[in-house]
């Protein structure tokens, strides 16, 4: 049975987004007739989402980019507080940390991108549109790329739990994906080719609400250490297995004790055994 924690945030984010393109998509469709909007070049036939976010449902467009962002940048955080909670495997270098931070901190600029290009929208604001737009791909993908790398350390770390191995890859292909359709996104746009560059910006926004919702599958584990010590004995193994591989695998407190024990088995068996008098050597 799934219990709600953490892992509604992305769900809510990525319903949010999904919601937002297909009520602009429907109603472009079906309630407009696939009408022509002003901002749209002259020989353009395929509303890109800018132009119909910067119609009529405008305000749709904008309370969805605001949700969808506000929901995933709070599942950046919930991963990031769970792992040093040790509800989630544990970062257990600074350079995982400082990967975390990243990813977080781009999430944030794409979150200002995404809800600046909805309220400054390709109609009245082209110039601004198209650099908010910039900066929502560039934000998102950045971050995309930190968090990869990190969950590549987490799971060589912890080959036990193979979730972060499948949301490595989940969302390597994600990245590699992205980056691909932005770059023929960009080229359609600038060599007037406004029809495929809008098909592509449509399949590059949809692709995004799956990627929002991959963040379910880390989050979820923390359900089932609530209320549990969770994974700070993992936490504590892996630290002390680094101090032993950065002393040259010595531990100065075993060998202490180690010798401790040889000189105390050594002062014991060269003691000469005690004979009370009367009483028999081999009593």
């Amino acid at each position: 049975m799934l219990r709600p924690s953490y892992w509604v945030f992305p769900i809510i984010s990525g319903v949010v987004w999904l919601g937002t393109l297909l009520g602009l998509l429907i109603h472009w469709n079906v309630n407009t007739h696939q009408r022509h909007y002003d901002s749209m070049a002259d020989n353009q036939t395929i509303a890109y989402i800018s132009d119909v976010g910067a119609a009529e449902l405008k305000p749709l467009f904008i309370a969805g980019c605001v949700l969808t962002t506000i929901f995933l940048d709070i599942s950046f955080g919930a991963d990031r507080w769970l792992r040093h909670k040790g509800r989630l495997v544990p970062n257990a270098t600074i350079g995982e940390k400082v990967l975390s931070g990243l990813t977080i901190a781009f999430a944030v600029v794409g979150t200002a991108g995404l809800i600046l290009l909805s309220i400054f929208d390709t109609a009245r604001h082209p110039k601004l549109h198209d650099i908010f737009l910039l900066l929502f791909i560039t934000g998102y993908v950045l971050s995309a790329i930190f968090i990869c790398w990190e969950y590549q350390r987490l799971g060589a770390r912890y080959t036990e739990h193979r979730v972060l191995a499948h949301s490595f890859w989940i969302k390597l292909s994600f990245v590699v994906l992205e980056i691909l359709l932005a770059i023929a996104f960009v080229g359609c746009t600038f060599t007037s080719h406004y029809n495929a560059g809008a098909v592509l910006e449509w399949v590059i926004a949809f692709i995004f609400s799956f990627y929002v919702f991959s963040f379910c599958i880390d989050l979820y584990p923390a359900v089932r250490t609530k209320g549990t010590a969770g994974y700070r004995t993992t936490k504590a193994r892996t630290q002390a297995m680094r101090e032993m591989e950065e002393g040259g695998h010595h531990n100065p407190m075993t060998s202490h004790l180690h010798n401790h024990h040889t000189n105390n088995s050594s002062s014991n068996s060269s003691t000469k055994p005690v004979v009370t008098r009367g009483v028999p050597n081999n009593f």
